[in-house]
């Protein structure tokens, strides 16, 4: 049931019992804090919030006070520390953590059951990231899974697997009700009872944890792909998925999530700190994640807390750290911080690996570039290049690959924002294919006038050329520079300079453009910039992802994913680039602000 929305009725204009009841919730009473600044949290837990308190208002899905709480108070009272001063303490949850556990066990669909399957945990060091996994596969062997639980701990290596494993069954040598159970049974031996129960005891074998009453069990795995074909998982826990190399890594997460689907519940939890590995299943799933945050996609089952510093220029700043350390001052002391702080800005090493570690900014990341919301805002009615007739402009070009897309793009000013006017070229017996790779509807585009087909197998480059030309012939655009990717075909270039007099300018693709696509960002926000109706180039702004380069402290554009295309905002770049190079120079005339006769 969706308490929420239910005493909300029930208490419609008394604003005094919504607060209590709000209070007593743990995803509002946490929401609230970060709302009014109690609790410091990055931008990534911040829209996660959101979009969870947004999705019980409008019953997306529902909140199940009772599984939520119980999940919590179980936990609280069967969980332990294993190691350290705390130990063998019951593990406290911090406000965090509840409302992490009352997201993952306490939000639910229509039918009851929870909404989200696949969970992922990014959190710093010394943050309880797998004592809380610990518990969670406690809860879930113990309690939660039902009969014939069953739950996998994973990692390349075996010894990786059983830190996890070994926490588990600590917590269940440290509980009461076990102790209970053994001294029970021990007193039924001991008055020479022939029957003896001990069905519901839990039981450490030589290959696993193991109820018998439930036929239940807790397994630890190294990676093999094959041999893994056949789980059942009920949860299966990944732990620091940021070390899990390349395709080997990528595999082994797709096994054990296909091998979920004969589960009515089932939870894939990955748990990590941030890592070195590049092109791994922590890449992808952080581009997924923070793409999913930002609003552009479909997927209803993804749970992503992401805690991560916002400005790596303040890495070294105690309150920047609260966003990537949510237990600091409590696992994690001030001082301790304040230590590795200062370590770490005597070697270019340490501070690598503590941006890393405790920041969560991997030294080469990608995350998702712009908030839906805010390419919808830069989309709208179709613009009509007839406007901007005698205006002065510059061009971005961006050839790509002779068998693939092709953009070009005018960008002119005019009463302070910005326009563009986009062209996409394919090679005509290339669009079915990419259709149906792609996923768009590249003939509709050719209709509507915003692709074209070019050549057969290859793009023939002069249509972009005649492109270019026939807008500046026809509205009498003045175009003041063109900028392209310095790898383009040089024959077109020259054809451009030397046929039809355009100045060029080559733009290097790389993280040399990050002041360009740092003020591009605040045009776009801004609400200066404006692409109409151009549902091609909108896929494009949607598909792009920066590339962070720690060390340099810059970041380049890239795809969110291998599949995808960004060729018209590349284009948009190269425009801006030259817009931004050149402005001194021209700058007065590309304002527009003097009518033309």
């Amino acid at each position: 049931t969706n308490l929420f929305l239910e005493i909300c009725e029930r208490y419609e204009g008394d604003s005094t019992n919504i607060e209590e009841m709000k209070q007593d919730n743990f995803i509002y009473a946490y929401y609230q804090k970060i709302k009014d600044g109690t609790i410091v949290v990055g931008q990534w837990i911040t829209l996660l919030m959101e979009y969870i308190v947004n999705g019980l208002e409008q019953k997306e899905f529902f909140f199940d006070k009772k599984k939520a709480n119980h999940a919590v108070e179980w936990i609280e009272e069967h969980a332990f520390h294993t190691e350290g001063k705390l130990a063998p303490n019951n593990l406290k949850l911090e406000l965090w953590q509840k409302a992490f556990i009352s997201c993952l066990f306490g939000i639910v669909d229509k039918n009851g059951l929870r909404q989200f399957r696949e969970v992922v945990l990014v959190v710093g060091r010394k943050n309880g990231k797998s004592l809380i996994a610990s518990a969670i596969a406690k809860y879930v062997w113990w309690v939660d899974g039902g009969y014939g639980a069953k739950i996998y701990n994973i990692a390349p290596k075996l010894d990786q697997a059983d830190i996890i494993y070994n926490n588990i069954w600590q917590m269940v040598a440290l509980d009461p009700e076990y102790q209970q159970m053994k001294e029970e049974l021990s007193e039924r031996d001991a008055h020479n009872k022939k029957v003896k129960d001990d069905s519901m005891l839990p039981k450490l074998r030589q290959s696993d944890l193991y109820i018998q009453g439930t036929n239940s069990q807790v397994k630890k795995v190294a990676f093999a792909v094959k041999s893994s074909d056949g789980f059942n998982p009920s949860l299966c826990i990944c732990d620091e998925i940021a070390a899990w190399k390349g395709d080997e890594g990528l595999k082994q997460y797709e096994v054990f999530k296909s091998g979920m689907g004969a589960r009515e519940e089932p939870i894939l939890l990955s748990c990590t700190t941030s890592g070195y590995v590049n092109d791994s299943i922590y890449d992808e799933i952080i581009k997924r994640s923070t793409r999913f945050l930002l609003g552009e996609s479909k997927e209803k089952k993804l749970l992503p807390f992401l805690y991560m510093i916002d400005d790596v220029e303040k890495w070294n700043d105690i309150q920047e750290l609260q966003k990537s350390l949510p237990n600091l001052g409590v696992s994690v002391s001030v001082d301790f911080m304040l230590e590795e702080i200062a370590i770490a800005e005597g070697s270019l090493s340490k501070k690598a690996e503590f941006l890393c570690k405790y920041c969560n900014i991997k030294q080469n990341s990608s995350l998702a570039w712009l908030p839906s919301s805010v390419v919808q805002n830069m989309s709208g009615d179709p613009l009509d290049i007839e406007d901007f007739r005698g205006c002065y402009a510059v061009v971005g070009i961006d050839l790509s690959q002779t068998t693939d897309l092709t953009s070009a793009c005018f960008l002119i000013q005019k009463d302070g924002h910005l326009y563009v006017f986009s062209k996409f070229w394919l090679p005509a017996e290339k669009i079915d294919e990419a259709s149906q790779r792609d996923g768009l509807p590249y003939n509709i585009y050719i209709q509507r006038g915003l692709l074209e087909a070019s050549g057969d197998n290859f793009i023939d480059y002069n249509d972009c050329i005649n492109w270019i030309v026939s807008v500046v012939k026809e509205y009498k655009i003045h175009i003041q520079m063109i900028g392209y990717d310095r790898y383009s075909a040089q024959y077109l270039c020259q054809s451009l300079k030397q046929q039809y007099g355009f100045q060029m300018d080559d733009v290097f693709q790389g993280d040399n453009l990050w002041v360009v696509l740092q003020e591009m960002e605040g045009l776009f926000k801004d609400g200066k910039v404006h692409i109409g109706d151009n549902d091609l180039l909108k896929v494009h702004l949607l598909n792009s992802a920066i590339k962070m380069s720690v060390e340099r402290g810059r970041g380049k554009l890239v795809k969110l994913n291998a599949s995808s295309h960004i060729d018209g905002v590349a284009a948009m770049a190269d425009a801006f680039c030259v817009r931004q190079k050149w402005w001194g120079e021209f700058g007065k005339r590309l304002e527009n602000n003097k009518k033309r006769e």
